[in-house]
């Protein structure tokens, strides 16, 4: 009778618990601020065809770039720490798959010396005041998930994983732009430099006309005196420009993961030669950088975290229902019993049935606690829409100073011309002795800062476009169907710790924010949460 009555009870659970809800709200992602177009989509350079960018790197069709890139992805230590990361919320997200099946389930055993007080009043009633006991046995408790606490959670965990797939992806994101912006650095001051030895060999070339002039006696030694400073002048720039393109490079080293060197392997070949845009550009409509921009998926993801968090602590507002069992063994020495006597079916313990705890007088602790999570809630719900409006002013900013910089290149291009044809005919004026030394000192002078100004400016043009890429969102798809973690980080995780098959796919399966969290949610393809 007492058998058919115990599983009547957990019967009633059973059903009770099929019809559980789960409190607190649904994740809907918020309205947000989108143009419809971007402010230069009318530009003959500018496409508004949609684009992916997966390696928009190519467009430069620079070898030594694609290597760069190539190396970067496989040995920057931030995107490992990024890849690491993703293997923590996987982990995290089995720890709440975990909390949906029975929370307590341990095995227990004892042997404890009692003794009495012989003033205590079990004294008055026993004279064995010294006795041991000895128990072994299981125990078990299940809180049931009745208002979804634990399904929440999950939630939370699951979305938490999209985020942090979506942080390695921006981080990705921005070594591909850091690699190529420290590249067209490094080639925009190898140009200047170039550009200022050149000026050199004119300078010095112009001075031993002055000497000759001099000596001669058409000329003073002023023209000669400033010959020599503008010479020491252009002299003392170079060494500033190797300061700035050594540690260019050493930036670039780091991007590698390797300590600083002069990276002959990986900037010989072309020397000197500023990666050229391609004519056109494709950026597509505002609208897509909701889909394709790493740092927005992260932030509606971790919004949709935030989200359940607020259901988890609204459970706790209610009571909560468990199933708890224990079974087990126990004997001790007292009058008749022996220790070993333990083992015997007539010495079983047994305990089992449902329970409920609620608090009932928390003093608004758990009240405030809702609110809490609510306004986390909403401060990621703005940081969402923020995003989306620095993303777009990101892209607008990038794209302007894209075309802006080719406008003013060509100016300079002109100028730059202008400025070597003036000095050309100065110094043929002056050998005919029908200028001074000043104009021809002019237009050295002017011909250095031209031509330096359109190196710089050449080099801003392919810099942009790589800010353009980066604030596009592209190339982060480097990474589908790899792992998060080179062979080398995962065999030295496995050595410390059992990662079962959490380390082996090479891609998880992931739901979108608020979509069937918790039920189908975020997967590797290897295994389920549970079985890990």
């Amino acid at each position: 009778m007492k058998r058919v009555h115990l599983r009547q009870v957990i019967l009633v659970f059973f059903l009770i618990c099929a019809g559980c809800v789960k409190v607190g709200p649904d994740f809907t992602p918020p309205k947000t601020s989108v143009a419809k177009d971007w402010q230069d989509a009318g530009d003959r350079q500018v496409s508004t065809a949609s684009s992916e960018h997966r390696d928009w790197w190519k467009a430069f069709k620079d070898p030594a770039l694609d290597r760069l890139i190539d190396t970067a992805y496989r040995e920057n230590l931030n995107l490992r720490i990024a890849g690491v990361r993703v293997l923590e919320a996987r982990a995290q997200l089995g720890v709440a798959v975990g909390e949906l099946f029975p929370q307590t389930q341990q095995a227990y055993g004892y042997l404890d010396k009692y003794r009495y007080s012989t003033h205590s009043p079990q004294a008055a009633f026993n004279n064995n005041l010294k006795w041991f006991q000895s128990e072994v046995g299981v125990t078990a408790s299940w809180e049931l998930d009745f208002w979804g606490k634990f399904r929440r959670a999950i939630e939370a965990a699951d979305a938490s994983l999209i985020a942090a797939v979506a942080d390695y992806d921006a981080t990705l994101v921005s070594l591909t732009g850091d690699v190529a912006s420290s590249y067209i650095q490094i080639r925009t001051l190898e140009k200047r430099l170039e550009i200022a030895r050149e000026s050199v060999a004119t300078q010095t070339e112009v001075l031993k006309v002055a000497e000759a002039k001099f000596r001669g006696g058409t000329t003073t030694q002023r023209d000669v005196e400033q010959a020599k400073t503008l010479l020491a002048n252009t002299e003392a720039s170079i060494p500033a420009l190797e300061i700035q393109l050594r540690q260019a490079q050493n930036a670039l080293c780091v991007l590698l993961g390797m300590p600083p060197n002069q990276l002959t392997d990986f900037l010989t070949g072309k020397g000197a030669v500023i990666p050229a845009p391609p004519p056109q550009v494709a950026v597509g409509i505002p609208a897509d950088l909701l889909r394709r921009r790493p740092d927005i998926r992260s932030a509606e993801a971790q919004a949709a975290a935030q989200c359940a968090n607020i259901g988890v602590a609204k459970a706790e507002l209610f009571p909560a229902f468990s199933l708890i069992g224990t079974f087990g063994f126990q004997s001790s020495d007292v009058a008749r019993f022996a220790l070993g006597q333990m083992f015997r079916w007539d010495s079983r313990s047994a305990q089992a049935g449902p329970s409920f705890t609620w608090n009932l007088f928390n003093y608004g602790r758990l009240t405030n606690q809702v609110r809490v999570e609510d306004a986390r809630f909403q401060q990621l719900l703005i940081g969402y829409q923020n995003a989306v409006l620095k993303a777009q002013q990101e892209v607008e900013d990038s794209l302007t100073a894209f075309l802006r910089s080719q406008v003013r290149a060509r100016f300079l291009g002109d100028s730059t011309a202008a400025a070597r044809r003036s000095f050309d005919l100065s110094v043929l004026q002056y050998r005919g002795g029908t200028v001074d030394f000043t104009t021809v000192l002019t237009a050295q002078q002017a011909l250095l800062n031209e031509q330096d100004s359109l190196a710089v400016t050449l080099g801003d043009i392919s810099r942009n476009l790589v800010g353009l890429y980066k604030a596009l969102g592209g190339g982060w798809q480097l990474r589908e169907g790899k792992d998060f973690i080179p062979e080398s980080v995962k065999a030295e995780m496995a050595k410390r710790t059992n990662w079962g098959s959490l380390l082996a796919p090479a891609q998880y399966a992931l739901s979108e924010p608020g979509k069937n969290q918790g039920e189908k949610g975020a997967k590797a393809p290897a295994s389920s949460p549970k079985q890990d």
